[in-house]
């Protein structure tokens, strides 16, 4: 496929030529299997064991790389899986410099994992990139982005970030779940590696946990290859044909994510009990202008506290919505709400996590693809 092909033809088409020339099969097969014959010792059809390689998630690989601009795709068996992977280039005295509002789970695997084996993490705001410099020295080896952040949806400068690490000759990887390659397109801006949860829009609906990895750079990507093959943290060929399966439609799931999105923003910005809400879309949204620049729209993630909020009035307002499900996770068609506190960012400390804004009163909407109304009707009874 041509390397100007559209977003919306590549999601349906991209790095899918030839992928069934047994049958002509429109969809990859579902390769369920855990070996493959050979000829003689090391002579195959190009694969040997499913944890080095198979057919559907080679299919799904190509297809990442081709949303994201990159020349190789990794899928994994989370997004955690993924970090891990990433995490494994580095060794003992090297420095990562990360935003300090970031996924809980990627704050644990750094914190309580990784930090035992020798590395140093700094947690920063990066609302202003020129910060980051004073936090790089000889032993940095990786910055790591999230734009926007999870939940307070913070917009980093993606390009003058990526300005800071190859003038240091430091790594770029940037979570880009929130945003999708729909959305924005972190290697064109300069990060070296970009990082998904397709557990959330990537898959799209809810049934699949998975994570991925897309570069441009050969060996780069040769190194993650060799991790994921060592390590084994794979995706199996069920959960990659979902995940192709939802790829096939993220251009239109997010066009109405970012629309329903918008809706429902507005709404509990002009609402009398809302005190605070989150979501770049707004002129006075900080680094709305950048938002504007590396992004096509806004998304469908909107985080809001309330007036004189506290702890017990979040849950009791969560635990009123009927349109919206009370659950982890984000990026299905349907509508979810959460409170970051008490669930996806419990494992980071109180005082640390309320440094960035994640309060006990803050919620965190994921906003689905439902009919915008019944969104906001939905809202408006669990606020009344």
């Amino acid at each position: 496929m041509k390397k100007n092909t559209q977003f919306n033809t590549k999601v349906i088409h991209g790095g899918q030529e030839n992928i069934d020339p047994a049958y002509g099969s429109v969809m990859p097969p579902i390769y369920q299997t855990s070996t493959y014959s050979q000829t003689t010792p090391g002579g195959h059809k190009g694969f040997e064991y499913s944890r080095s390689g198979n057919p559907t998630r080679t299919a799904l690989e190509n297809s990442l790389a081709s949303i994201e601009n990159g020349n190789y795709g990794l899928a994994f068996g989370s997004g955690l899986a993924a970090i891990d992977a990433v995490l494994k280039l580095l060794k003992p005295g090297d420095e990562v410099i990360s935003t300090n509002d970031l996924y809980g789970g990627s704050y644990r695997l750094f914190t309580q994992v990784f930090k035992d084996f020798g590395i140093t993490f700094h947690f920063i705001g990066m609302s202003n990139a020129a910060a980051i410099e004073d936090y790089v020295n000889a032993d940095t080896k990786l910055i790591w982005v999230e734009t926007p952040t999870n939940p307070m949806m913070n917009i980093i400068d993606i390009k003058a970030v990526a300005a800071i690490a190859k003038k240091h000759d430091v790594m770029l990887g940037v979570d880009n779940t929130f945003a999708t390659p729909y959305l924005q397109q972190p290697l064109d801006l300069g990060a070296d590696l970009v990082m998904h949860s397709a557990t959330k829009y990537i898959g799209g609906h809810s049934d699949l946990v998975m994570g991925a990895l897309i570069v441009k750079d050969k060996e780069l990507a040769d190194r993650l290859y060799f991790i994921q093959n060592a390590s084994g943290a794979v995706c199996g060929p069920m959960d990659s044909f979902l995940a192709l399966r939802g790829i096939k439609t993220l251009h239109v799931r997010v066009q109405r994510h970012c629309e329903n999105g918008k809706a429902v923003a507005n709404f509990l910005k002009d609402h009398p009990k809302v005190d605070k809400v989150y979501w770049p879309g707004f002129e006075d949204h900080p680094n709305h202008d950048i938002a504007k620049s590396q992004m096509n729209d806004f998304g469908g993630m909107v985080s809001f506290t309330t007036k004189g909020g506290t702890l017990q009035s979040a849950v009791d307002l969560v635990e009123k919505l009927e349109v919206f499900t009370l659950a982890e996770s984000l990026g299905g068609v349907e509508s979810l709400a959460g409170h970051p506190a008490s669930m996806t960012h419990a494992s980071i400390p109180k005082e640390e996590r309320e440094k960035t804004g994640v309060v006990d009163s803050l919620i965190r909407l994921s906003v689905g693809i439902e009919a915008e109304d019944d969104l906001i009707r939905d809202l408006n009874q669990a606020l009344g």
